[in-house]
């Protein structure tokens, strides 16, 4: 089993920090085409873990023209799991849990809440997983629309099924409905948005064939997101729409609050809480 130290994890950590600085590039790109006053920038802000052992780089624009949030974190992170999260890591299978709790872990994640109700929000992370008696990889992405159109639900998922297909083709249906599963709130009985995909615990035995599938999910994203977003960031809307998409948010800050995994864990190992929370909509309503 490698060590955290081991080169195919600074080559992970690597893409992921690449994937991050093309992402902050390419949203700036669009607040330039589209924002009617100053075009957002991303205010960029180095993270620690609590505990020490790495950390990362949050970038988080607020106010924008096209965004009204966008965070885009990169990470890094190595240490010990705590007791409650090495028994979260054992329910899932990973053996070892009680003889070594080391931890490695790096990956970036997407949250973006946009300024127009027509324009869906969009969530996407991908990560690599690593402790001593095992390593895994994870990811996806998911369209949030409060207002839905039909084409842009079937462009977004036509792109992560490219992305998937290019390397089997039992991986799309699979990971499509996790997502659906994944995604879906108990409490509200509906799903918090169109769902995309989600994978989790991948681990073929061949890290280079499982790296570059994660890779594919990464690249995928731009592409997928980004003419959805063209297409709608100029339409008109009203005070209805803006309520919609308020009560939307709602939904969504109780998916991700209550039941994100992601979210789970960022905080039981410690990482900086600001950055594990920039998912959260900077404004919405519940009723």
């Amino acid at each position: 089993m490698t060590d955290p130290t081991d080169s195919r994890n600074a080559v992970a950590a690597a893409w992921f920090r690449t994937l991050r600085d093309r992402i902050v590039a390419a949203f700036e790109g669009l607040e330039d085409r589209h924002a009617t006053g100053q075009p957002g920038r991303f205010e960029v802000t180095p993270t620690n873990r609590a505990e020490g052992g790495g950390g990362g780089i949050m970038s988080v624009m607020r106010g924008g023209g096209v965004f009204e949030k966008v965070g885009v974190n990169w990470s890094e992170v190595h240490g010990q799991l705590s007791e409650k999260a090495q028994r979260s890591m054992a329910a899932r299978g990973v053996p070892g849990m009680d003889r070594d709790p080391r931890f490695w872990a790096s990956g970036i994640s997407l949250v973006a809440h946009m300024a127009n109700p027509h324009c869906p929000a969009v969530h996407m992370n991908t990560r690599m997983f690593w402790t001593p008696q095992a390593w895994w990889f994870g990811g996806g992405a998911d369209l949030n629309p409060c207002i839905e159109y039909a084409e842009d639900t079937a462009h977004f998922h036509a792109g992560m099924k490219a992305a998937c297909d290019v390397h089997s083709a039992d991986y799309y249906p699979k990971f499509k409905a996790w997502a659906d599963e994944y995604f879906f709130v108990p409490h509200r009985d509906r799903a918090r948005g169109v769902g995309g995909i989600f994978f989790d615990d991948l681990n073929t035995g061949d890290w280079h064939r499982d790296f570059a599938f994660t890779r594919s999910v990464g690249e995928a994203f731009l592409p997928a997101f980004l003419p959805v977003t063209e297409r709608r960031v100029a339409a008109p809307w009203t005070e209805a729409d803006r309520e919609v998409q308020l009560q939307h948010r709602g939904l969504y800050a109780e998916y991700n609050l209550v039941y994100d995994r992601g979210t789970k864990f960022g905080l039981e190992t410690g990482h900086d809480a600001n950055a594990v929370l920039m998912s959260l909509p900077p404004v919405a309503k519940w009723y």
